[in-house]
């Protein structure tokens, strides 16, 4: 059984399923709409407790999924949402034991999917070149509790070239990911991955017309993702008003060793 300690994080979730997200600290107070509740009165219980504040109001205590964790850490850069985190992870075939180059790391978000993914056994690189946003991601990873021990993180510019040979999947979330091609031919394996993630219709063009042009991609595709929830009560069962919809396109190539080509014949 697995209980709440000072130090951890943790999420407040109410009837509606509004969520506060707490840090807990023993001898500190929480406070919401006038009343409140000691944190030693959370600290010792376990995961999906029911709690009543000082005047009746009800909280379930969780320990936040990834997704909710990323979508309230605090944030230097903008996050990718957790729907285009989990397509990365399977169209990426992230795997334990995967070594993963990334850029940039922005808040944490995907390094810390990237990380789990991995496992002990795998390593993620990470290159960033923003030292505020670097930091940021520290405090995000050190804050989530997931082990940083298989993290190496480079601050130096990934257009400039990567260090490592010889590894299974380059994934990408910056402006122009076409830079980043002719390195991530070299240093990608025989059968390895490229993903990148981008906004905007010019920049995957400019991406895929340079994938096209590098013979050591194969199998180049791009896609997006939309999500929807459904609101179900009743008979009552229709589409929720509001969604999650366009935020960005993954393309997405296999790395391969082709034959030389034969020569034209005279």
């Amino acid at each position: 059984m697995r209980l709440f300690s000072s130090g951890e994080r943790v999420h407040l979730v109410n009837a509606d399923g509004r969520e506060y997200p707490l840090l807990l600290k023993a001898g500190a107070t929480f406070q919401w709409s006038g009343e409140t509740i000691p944190h030693d009165a959370i600290i010792g219980l376990e995961d999906g407790v029911e709690i009543a504040l000082s005047r009746g109001s009800r909280f379930f205590v969780l320990h936040p999924t990834l997704a909710q964790y990323l979508l309230h850490m605090p944030r230097g850069a903008q996050v990718l949402y957790p729907k285009d985190i989990a397509l990365i992870l399977m169209w990426a075939d992230i795997f334990p034991g995967a070594v993963v180059v990334e850029a940039g790391i922005g808040s944490g978000a995907l390094t810390m999917a990237l990380l789990r993914a991995v496992g002990p056994s795998g390593r993620v690189v990470s290159y960033e070149i923003r030292e505020d946003f670097a930091r940021r991601a520290r405090m995000n990873l050190a804050a989530a509790g997931d082990p940083l021990d298989h993290l190496t993180l480079h601050e130096q510019d990934i257009y400039e070239g990567i260090t490592e040979t010889e590894i299974d999947r380059v994934v990408l979330d910056l402006p122009e990911p076409h830079r980043v091609v002719p390195h991530a031919a070299h240093a990608l394996r025989s059968g390895g991955i490229f993903l990148a993630f981008l906004p905007t219709v010019p920049q995957v063009e400019k991406l895929v017309a340079t994938l096209r042009q590098t013979p050591d991609f194969a199998w180049i595709e791009t896609f997006e993702t939309l999500l929807r929830s459904w609101n179900i009560d009743g008979r009552s069962v229709r589409p929720n008003l509001r969604m999650v919809a366009h935020s960005g396109f993954l393309t997405v190539a296999r790395s391969v060793r082709p034959l030389p080509k034969k020569p034209a014949p005279c």
